[in-house]
């Protein structure tokens, strides 16, 4: 999971950008990179950190131009604590493209192995991203021998892309002297949205909030399998370029993963969040009644819009039981579990007074590795709690996710291998209610029904493989999942005291 956006403009972009990554920061707290094009030049600057640290007054100034993009980098393979694998990535032919990218590949390995005996291209990172661009880089190249480059080349050159790779991508590219083009895979798993302001900037991004707030209207989102190139007058060419595309977005986006103020494939972040927690709740009554919860208190942030909609169903009061210090970082989406561990109570503070004496209802988004839920119900009984119940907005993730979210080691997962009785006893809870998949799907799909005002794709599922197992790109066995997991990202760096990732604020405030 990364935060990509691109900018055709008629003026320049570079503040432009930046703000944008800034609406994107909680996609990726481990690098930022910008570059920008002047006159077929690049200029680029990218560095390990928080957008805010990364760039300083003088790198803007060194960013000119009126078209450019940019990413804030959350990594799932390769190195997180190289500064080579920082995006956006660069390759001078042909043309001279850079790119950036949200997802991962599958078979990043076969494909490195065919670029350098087939395609006689080098690769010089682990990261499967610069994999995607010389794939890309190879098939513009081929597309474009003995012609000028106009679009319906750049649309061939990603269909071929398409045939060649396999896995997760939402991805921005731009083409020196040409313009920004944006795709995604053809199962839509990651999103991108397309939008455009008053005096004519074109924009895509991740998510529809980083539009929004930095003043552009959202038209539409990219569909599965579509490319979009926009030329540097700013006229937009769209074509479909995948053989069978489907639409099955990654249902983790809507539980933890994106704002709730984003509105992702014509379904509102925010309205899936509190559907969650209405049909929690009639979980919640099948195994602790109602008489016995004193109080409903939120795991933040994600989970409040969950947990207020449950309490209010169940008649319970809701009260703010943590207090986030909001220059720490989100744990979950810290490389390397040793981080993760430090950064909880560092994180969260608790109110005492809200939880003395009390039957406690605690409602997170999701519980994925167990070490954060130990620890939180462990404060819970620290301020004086007399009961700590626990529930899960989202279902017991049984399974790894290859599609670039950091859970690929089944050993890594709580509840993976065991009953929920099992995993209630590891976290150390008096009771644990989670929700069931089907329920979830429901949930989240019903969001987009409700959701006013936004354009409606017709969804043929989603990617819940992280619960259900199901892999809907076909191609994922054990094998696959050893392969992937050995990619990686490395562990904490024995060297280095890693506190970029603990200061991001606000992340997740609505």
């Amino acid at each position: 999971m990364c935060g990509i956006v691109g900018v055709v403009s008629g003026a320049p972009v570079n503040q432009l950008i930046y703000d944008a990554l800034l609406l994107l920061q909680h996609r990726g707290q481990d690098a930022a990179g910008i570059v920008t094009q002047q006159e077929r030049k690049f200029f680029m600057h990218k560095a390990k950190g928080m957008v805010r640290d990364v760039f300083r007054t003088r790198n803007m100034r060194a960013l000119p131009g009126n078209a450019g993009l940019g990413q804030v980098r959350y990594p799932t393979a390769g190195n997180a604590y190289s500064e080579e694998e920082a995006q956006p990535f660069y390759v001078n032919a042909p043309f001279g493209i850079v790119l950036v990218h949200n997802g991962n590949l599958t078979n990043a390995q076969a494909l490195k192995a065919e670029l350098f005996s087939s395609d006689h291209r080098h690769i010089n990172t682990e990261s499967d991203s610069e994999v995607l661009l010389n794939v890309f880089a190879h098939e513009l190249e081929k597309a474009t021998r003995g012609v000028p480059l106009q679009a319906e080349q750049v649309f061939t050159a990603v269909r071929n892309v398409h045939r060649r790779v396999r896995g997760s991508y939402a991805v921005v590219v731009m083409i020196a002297g040409h313009g920004v083009l944006a795709f995604r895979d053809p199962f839509g798993i990651r999103p991108l949205s397309l939008g455009r302001s008053e005096n004519g900037t074109v924009m895509v991004a991740s998510e529809s909030v980083s539009l929004e707030g930095t003043g552009h209207v959202f038209e539409r989102h990219v569909a599965p399998g579509e490319a979009v190139f926009i030329d540097l007058q700013g006229k937009v060419h769209a074509q479909q370029c995948a053989d069978s595309p489907k639409l099955f977005p990654c249902i983790f986006e809507f539980v933890y993963l994106a704002r709730p103020d984003s509105v992702l494939d014509g379904i509102s972040v925010y309205q899936a969040r509190l559907n969650l927690g209405e049909t929690l709740a009639k979980r919640v009554v099948s195994t602790v009644p109602p008489n016995e919860i004193d109080v409903v208190i939120p795991i933040p942030e994600s989970s409040r819009p969950s947990a207020m909609q449950l309490a209010q169903l169940l008649g319970i009061p809701y009260r703010e039981g943590f207090v986030k210090n909001r220059y720490v970082g989100r744990t979950f989406i810290m490389p390397g579990q040793g981080v993760r561990k430090k950064s909880v109570r560092q994180k969260l503070n608790a109110i005492v007074s809200e939880f003395k004496g009390r039957n406690v209802l605690l409602v997170d988004d999701s519980i994925v590795r167990g070490t954060t839920s130990q620890e939180i119900v462990q404060m819970a009984r620290d301020a004086g709690a007399r009961k700590v119940y626990l529930a899960s907005a989202a279902p017991p993730v049984r399974y790894p996710n290859v599609y670039g979210i950091d859970m690929p080691t089944a050993t890594e997962l709580v509840a993976h291998g065991r009953t929920i009785e099992e995993v209630r006893g590891i976290i150390g809870c008096d009771a644990l209610i989670y929700q069931d998949v089907e329920g979830m799907k429901r949930a989240v799909l019903q969001a987009g029904q409700s959701t006013a005002g936004a354009s409606r794709p017709q969804l043929d599922g989603f990617d819940a493989s992280c619960f259900d197992g199901i892999y809907v790109t076909g191609d994922i066995n054990a094998e696959d999942i050893a392969r992937i997991n050995s990619a990686r990202v490395g562990q904490e760096d024995p060297l280095e005291e890693d506190t970029s990732r603990l200061a991001l604020p606000n992340a997740q405030d609505a």
